[in-house]
């Protein structure tokens, strides 16, 4: 063989090679280690006992990229079982991942446990958060953001930078506290003030004036709704809870607990700092914190008058987030148009109608979901499920509509087929605004209203461009109807994203399951899993 020829022959077998490895490449691994304890932290001027990770209050922002590959090896330096939950990951095939004690054991003390999952096919604003007893409230809680991969567009410029702002409330008492505070039927006060990543009044984000950045906004809070502002900007909406949507232009937004969105953000305005401000929303009285926009250069400290926001104003809110719209046009995760999947032409297959109620049992607070007061088994559900332990749940326990009588506790559980395709109703009885979150999956919010949800409702439904999240709010006395296609096989925590009625019972598991064992729809359980309860044996 001539050499030129060896040569080309050489080329082109690596050339096909290099092609194939490409196309059989792992997605990339991302490592992290966070050791979890107690530290001093003083974000209203008194210094009290916070949850770390890594010795950072918040915790570290996981920083991905569309189907990278995340481990996390926990460590638990707590004196507590303790466990973290990925808000809004979907968790496909791995709900063993999904870090809720209806999926998993808790960590012990003086412990480690593995995370392992992908964030596949997802792009968006996310976070995490302990999902034990009361930790959330004094930290423990992060962003988790997924960049989308290169080779898929987004439907806006891409920005000169990105910040994160985690705004919560907060609580001076301790969680061992505010735990004994509901234990003993009482309910919670009104939390001592907000923050913006573990700060009040003093987080700053630095950009260029003449820029435009995206600002990725999560409520973190335990029980608050907040409006986000900034001072003498507008923002553009662009994401919510990893869907693109259409591109209004707001000059406030209410972000309720549990939700995120992204907006962008473009500095106009002369060289100064400008004022951030999170404020409450149903509260009396109201609360707020601010933050700082800085343009690099400004010597020029922001001042007043703050922009108002809205206070109780539940119509105001309600308007606001009809106009939460998905855009049709737009890649997601992968290059078909998010409007592709056109759900309201979907027939639905059942109907959940889920109230929830405070209720009196033992002669203390709970509150319940269609008569049922959710209290976790010692045995992790999914757990039971996969080893087919007897005794700790059933699918006949909640009801798929209200009806009368005393609120008892159980283990709710509702049973569902894979690739089911359903309407949930959530219908609030009370005078706050609910917040419900749905693990595995996103769902369509299609409604809102006020009083009692019945079928004629359902010509009031946006069967079109609904926005795609995975949190949505009920106000008060009111309903609001989501569709959801259950694609994610496994056990699916369904749940108040107010953390107090949660605690307390406000939340239920979705069973996705057929009966057939393939990888192609659920990995088997990992071979670290934690075993507690009747696993054990």
């Amino acid at each position: 063989m001539r050499p030129t020829i060896f040569l080309h022959f050489l080329v082109g077998i690596l050339v096909s090679l290099s092609a194939f490895c490409i196309i059989n490449a792992e997605d990339p691994y991302l490592y992290y280690t966070w050791t979890v304890t107690y530290g001093l932290v003083s974000p209203l001027g008194i210094p009290q006992k916070g949850i770390l990770i890594n010795g950072q209050f918040p915790g570290p922002t996981i920083e991905a990229v569309t189907n990278d590959n995340i481990i996390v090896n926990v460590i638990n330096k707590l004196d507590e079982p303790f466990l973290i939950t990925w808000n809004g990951i979907k968790q496909r095939k791995t709900t063993w991942q999904d870090g809720v004690l209806g999926t998993n054991c808790p960590i012990p003390p003086n412990t480690n446990w593995t995370y392992k999952f992908q964030a596949k096919d997802q792009i968006g604003t996310f976070n995490y958060f302990p999902s034990t007893k009361l930790h959330r409230a004094v930290g423990g809680f992060g962003g988790f953001n997924i960049a989308h991969r290169s080779v898929i567009a987004v439907p806006y410029p891409i920005p000169a930078g990105e910040f994160t702002l985690l705004v919560s409330d907060w609580y001076k008492n301790s969680h061992k506290v505010l735990q004994q505070t509901l234990d003993s039927g009482k309910t919670l006060p009104l939390p001592d003030g907000l923050l913006i990543n573990g700060h009040h009044k003093s987080a700053i984000f630095t950009g260029e004036k003449g820029k435009t950045y995206k600002f990725r906004v999560s409520n973190v809070g335990i029980a608050t709704s907040i409006n986000f502002r900034i001072q003498g900007h507008t923002m553009t909406l662009v994401e919510v809870e990893g869907a693109h949507t259409l591109q209004e232009v707001y000059e406030s937004l209410d972000v309720h607990p549990g939700q995120s969105v992204a907006v962008l953000v473009t500095l106009h305005g002369s060289l100064k700092d400008y004022f951030i401000i999170a404020s409450s929303r149903f509260t009396k009285p109201i609360l707020a914190t601010t933050g700082y926009l800085r343009y690099a250069g400004s010597n020029t400290p922001a001042s007043g008058p703050l922009p108002i926001g809205p206070t109780y104003h539940i119509h105001w809110s309600m308007k606001q987030a009809r106009t939460i719209r998905l855009n049709l046009t737009a890649n997601a995760a992968r290059p078909n148009p998010q409007g592709s999947f056109h759900y309201g032409t979907i027939p639905i297959v059942r109907r959940l109608v889920l109230a929830n109620t405070a209720a009196k049992i033992g002669g203390k607070l709970r509150y319940a979901v269609n008569k049922i007061s959710y209290v976790d088994p010692a045995t992790p559900l999914k757990l039971a499920d996969w080893l087919n332990i007897p005794g700790v749940f059933n699918l006949d326990t909640i009801k798929d509509t209200p009806t009368p009588g005393p609120a008892v506790f159980g283990a709710s559980v509702v049973g569902t087929t894979l690739h089911d395709f359903v309407e949930i109703v959530f219908q609030n009885t009370e005078p706050t605004l609910q917040s419900w979150h749905l693990d595995g999956n996103s769902f369509y919010v299609v409604g809102y209203g006020s009083g009692n949800w019945t079928p004629d409702m359902r010509r009031r439904y946006n069967l079109v461009d609904g926005v795609s999240r995975h949190t949505v709010q009920v106000y008060p006395t009111g309903w609001s109807a989501v569709l959801v296609s259950l694609d994610n096989k496994g056990m699916w925590n369904l749940r108040s994203a107010i953390w107090s009625r949660r605690y307390l019972g406000q939340q239920l598991y979705v069973r996705v399951w057929n009966n057939e064992h393939s990888l192609f729809t659920e990995n088997d359980m990992p071979l670290n899993a934690l075993l507690c309860g009747k696993a054990k044996h």
